[in-house]
């Protein structure tokens, strides 16, 4: 029985665990079809996709597109919203345009016409053909508003400009040239300052020069400075009329000095008024053009003072070497304050600086044709006025030694000579003013420049003398009164320094000068050589005590001691002939002392001499004997 029950209960068991088992077989078949259900969707989602990817790609770009469109679409009701607003308020616009910048206010009719410039270019970027009409009134407006703030700058600018003013006032009361007016320097600069916005926004920015109130500004300003500047270019001219036609030009007497501190005063004063109006690009451009004027005026003055000096060089070369030193300095000046007009100073200069570098070569040259043309010479060798005058000439100079210092530089050593001059290059390039600054070149070379001077004067006066007055004594002295007037008029003037360490050109011609006159002495002292030959025994020993006349008498033969009465009678003769011409010549007082030292240096010894040992040859009669060596003495001394 109990073993039944156990079967029985067992069997239950297993029938159990079947059902389970064939329940889980059931759920992994349909689990299985699920999964073959879902590879199938899935399959066909995929497939699915890729056909709403190739449909939906499209459609994206074209959404896309319709809301870039709408975008604009809405932008475009902006815009036209926008532009019916200035449309709508154009006449009060216009009304502000008409009235003008002086009775709407400058700032007021500026806002009007930015305003102005806005609706329209908004309106030029809708390009909607609706908008055409408004856009041609708009443009007619701003126009019309762009020429009214012209006029107005204009008429600023005549209001505060006068016609001239009197530079002297300022340049005697050493003030500042005026310039604009604060408030009309801004008012001016905004006029500018838009406008030239308004240009740049147009169809392309113009040169500085050529804007509009760029235009306007240098016709206004320019005639001022012209006009101001006039009289003190006149008086440049007027002022090389001398009372006398060949007086020495002396510096500051012309004009030229007065005349370039007004242009500068006036020129920094304009360059600054240009500055505070217009922008930084705009200043060089337009300075030139508004000094164009009166740069022209002082190009065609110093023209005239040129042709002037050419046709005066002896007594007017100096203005030249003046008018290069001024218009330089005023070159550097406003080069250094401005930046500007070098090149159109340096162009207005340019026919005086050659002529001034052309002058000291033709100078030169001058000096020994005016020598060479002499038609007589004075025959008692008296100086002529050449030789002062050309030493008058040195000395100037030396009172313009800066910018011939510099006119030497750029000559070089030597390049006064014939031809020199004119083949050295010259371009318009202007020194600057710390080439003015008198280096030891430009001082040595001025200093050869006078060596040259001196030699040339003195080789040609030699030359001539010798040709005209024949007598070499005649010769000497003329020669030396030169030589003495050069040496007393370098040592007694500013030529002592430079020219002092260089006398040796002056030397040599004093050397030469002595040696042609001290020929005469030559000629007596030939007399006083014996060749007498005495008994040895009889004849004293040099340097034994004194010589005893009558004892070296008493060994000549009587022969012998007519000869030496004939030396006597013959110096006698020669030696008042010498003394006497020595006394009619016409010799600087040096002159005169240093011929009359060097007569008795050559003379009075070996008159001596011939007088101890033959004076006793007549017996103390003074028939052959004349003087005696105290009264000989007497005769030197006189001719000093």
């Amino acid at each position: 029985m109990a073993v039944g029950l156990t079967t029985t209960g067992r069997h239950a068991a297993e029938e159990e665990a079947r059902a389970e088992v064939d329940v889980l077989n059931s759920r992994l078949e349909k689990t299985t079809q699920l999964t073959k259900k879902i590879e199938a969707s899935l399959g066909r989602l995929e497939a699915t996709g890729k056909s709403v990817r190739e449909v939906a790609g499209p459609l994206n770009g074209e959404t896309k597109k319709l809301q870039v469109l709408g975008h604009n679409i809405e932008a475009v009701l902006a815009a036209i919203e926008r532009l019916r607003q200035p449309a709508d308020s154009k006449n009060d616009e216009e009304q502000i345009i008409r009235v003008g910048p002086e009775k709407a206010g400058l700032p007021n009719y500026l806002n009007s016409i930015k305003r102005l410039n806005k609706a329209l270019t908004e309106m030029k970027a809708s390009n909607l053909r609706s908008t055409q009409q408004t856009m041609a009134d708009l443009q007619r407006l701003i126009k019309s508003g762009t020429t009214q703030l012209e006029n107005h700058f204009d008429k600023l600018l005549r209001t505060e400009t006068p016609r001239s003013i009197e530079p002297l006032h300022f340049i005697t009361k050493n003030k500042p040239f005026p310039v604009l007016s604060q408030d009309t320097t801004t008012r001016l600069g905004l006029i500018n300052n838009f406008i030239t916005g308004l240009n740049q926004q147009g169809a392309g920015a113009t040169a500085p020069q050529d804007s509009s109130v760029a235009r306007i500004y240098a016709e206004v300003r320019g005639p001022y400075l012209s006009a101001t500047l006039l009289n003190s270019a006149a008086a440049s001219v007027n002022t090389t009329k001398k009372k006398n036609p060949d007086a020495i030009y002396r510096a500051g007497t012309n004009g030229i000095g007065t005349y370039a501190q007004a242009m500068e005063g006036l020129f920094v004063a304009e360059y600054e008024n240009i500055c505070s109006i217009f922008l930084r690009d705009d200043w060089g451009p337009l300075f030139q053009s508004t000094c164009q004027a009166a740069l022209a005026e002082l190009s065609r003055t110093l023209r005239e003072l040129n042709g002037h000096i050419k046709s005066h060089l002896n007594t007017d070369c100096y203005l030249a070497y003046e008018v290069v030193e001024i218009v330089s300095k005023l070159s550097d000046n406003l080069d250094t304050r401005t930046g500007e007009l070098k090149a159109s100073l340096a162009a207005s200069l340019k026919p005086v600086r050659e002529t001034a570098k052309w002058s000291l070569g033709e100078l030169l040259d001058d000096t020994k044709r005016r020598v060479g043309n002499l038609q007589t010479l004075p025959m008692d060798g008296a100086p002529i006025p050449i030789v002062s005058e050309t030493m008058q000439r040195l000395q100037t100079m030396v009172e313009f030694l800066r910018p011939i210092s510099s006119i030497m530089i750029s000559l070089g050593d030597g390049g006064w000579k014939s031809g020199a001059a004119t083949r050295v290059g010259g371009g318009d390039a202007i020194p600057s003013l710390a080439s003015f600054d008198i280096g030891a070149d430009g001082k040595d070379i001025f200093a050869h420049y006078c060596t040259d001077t001196i030699d040339a004067l003195l080789s040609s006066l030699d030359g001539r003398a010798r040709a005209m007055q024949g007598r070499k004594p005649v010769v000497g002295v003329f020669i030396a009164n030169s030589v003495t007037i050069v040496e007393r008029m370098i040592r007694t003037s500013e030529l002592a320094p430079l020219l002092e360490p260089r006398l040796g050109v002056v030397d040599q011609w004093r050397k030469k000068a002595t040696s042609l006159y001290t020929e005469t002495c030559k000629d007596v002292s030939m007399h006083l050589f014996d060749v007498i030959h005495t008994n040895r025994a009889q004849r004293p020993t040099s340097g034994q005590g004194a010589v005893d006349s009558a004892s070296i008498l008493k060994g000549l033969s009587s022969k012998d001691k007519e000869n030496i009465k004939q030396k006597f009678t013959a110096f006698n003769t020669s030696f008042d002939d010498m003394v006497a011409k020595h006394k009619s010549y016409s010799m600087e007082r040096e002159v005169r002392q240093m011929f009359a030292r060097d007569i008795q240096q050559m003379l009075e010894p070996l008159y001596n001499r011939f007088w101890d040992r033959y004076h006793e040859v007549d017996k103390g009669k003074g028939k052959y004997v004349k003087y005696d060596k105290s009264s000989i003495s007497a005769v030197f001394l006189s001719l000093y």
